[in-house]
């Protein structure tokens, strides 16, 4: 009845009954838990054909509060939302994922203290607490998995740390899965099949297969970025291998191609900018960067099969030569039958697109059904 109620329109008890058949006396006894746990609010009185209106009952998103946040290298993204993933208030965060979870996490949990007292819900029940990582990440305990950027992280216990602090559940994943469930909640929910890539730093992925994020045996699908890229050759990457995609078409890998050209860039942010400030070297080879990545992505095609490819990440921050490249690649290697009704575009939710998805995880952990009965029970 819950997930019913959740598309927001009020319903009257018989309503109820006839959209779920059950019977009445059932619908009565799991509406009043419902409207215990104060889930479920009642949304007035229905139009009346004789006699004493039938009472309607609603959805409550503000009967629980989520904490979210997207975790990068040098910043995090906070948020607080309802029982929507709509963001009620949200924050930025300059940090140091390098100065371990201790530090990092304790600036999470005084962040989101001040976000709650700032919109009033100090004394709303948490639902949970959602964090996304900028490495790998085994999702079933939350603990970092030999993350290459982040120093003494491995291994650690962060929902342990973060649940002793604000006493909710605490779900981790990689920032890049988060994306993926955060276009996929906000932006594109009527698709079923598509991939998340972010271009960045680093490149990744995230997929949703049958409208559920895939995680992989052990929270290592979408790794795009170590794949061997066909023009990689002999290219040092910092997983230790060399070729790989993110060794020649990351942000870094673009401004260190521009520098031996002469041209100052540094980051995905400078190449970005060179790109807008109309640098006919940074545009090739941003696009060239696009036919790498879409090289890699046609295979996943092949295998995977979605209807739909969202490119998000700083670099993508360079418009139509990045798209223009990805599309290229794929349309030239895929077969016909995997891409005449592929859609590549660029990402809809843009920055907010990792913070959103970790309150997705939340919001489907915690109103799960087996999650909720327990709870009510």
């Amino acid at each position: 009845m819950l997930q019913l109620l959740r598309d927001g329109r009020p319903r009257t008890r018989a309503a109820l009954a006839i959209e779920t058949g059950l019977a009445r006396s059932t619908v009565r006894s799991r509406l009043d838990a419902l409207l215990d746990a104060g889930l479920v609010n009642d949304g007035g009185n229905g139009a009346s054909t004789g006699g004493r209106p039938a009472g309607r009952f609603v959805f409550n998103a503000r009967a629980r509060a989520v904490l979210a946040a997207d975790v990068g290298a040098t910043h995090a993204t906070v948020a607080v939302t309802d029982l929507t993933g709509v963001p009620i208030a949200r924050d930025r965060l300059d940090l140091d994922i390098a100065e371990g979870p201790d530090v990092v996490l304790g600036l999470l949990a005084v962040a989101w203290r001040r976000l709650l007292r700032r919109a009033g819900l100090e004394s709303v029940r948490l639902a949970g607490v959602g964090i996304g990582l900028p490495g790998p990440v085994e999702h079933s305990t939350g603990r970092p998995n030999n993350p290459p950027i982040m120093p003494s992280w491995d291994g650690y216990d962060v929902p342990a740390r973060v649940a002793a602090e604000l006493d909710a559940p605490v779900l981790v994943d990689n920032e890049v899965n988060l994306m993926a469930l955060g276009e996929h909640a906000t932006c594109f929910p009527e698709v079923e099949h598509l991939i998340v890539v972010k271009v960045a730093t680093g490149i990744g992925s995230g997929f949703i297969s049958n409208g559920v994020l895939h995680r992989g045996a052990v929270g290592a699908a979408g790794d795009l970025g170590h794949i061997l890229a066909p023009h990689g050759g002999d290219v040092p990457c910092r997983c230790g291998n060399t070729g790989c995609l993110e060794a020649v078409a990351s942000g870094p890998a673009i401004a260190a191609a521009l520098r031996a050209r002469g041209i100052e860039a540094r980051t995905s942010a400078d190449v970005v900018g060179l790109v807008r400030s109309g640098s006919l070297e940074a545009g090739q080879a941003t696009r060239q960067a696009g036919r790498d990545i879409g090289e890699v992505l046609a295979a996943c095609v092949s295998m995977f099969n979605p209807s739909l490819i969202v490119v998000g990440g700083s670099l993508a921050l360079a418009g139509e030569m990045l798209l223009a490249g990805v599309r290229e690649a794929i349309y030239r290697r895929s077969l016909p039958l995997a891409t005449q009704n592929l859609r590549i575009v660029v990402s809809q939710a843009g920055a907010d697109a990792g913070v959103l998805g970790a309150a997705a995880m939340v919001v489907q952990h915690a109103l799960a059904p087996a999650v909720l009965d327990q709870q009510l029970a």
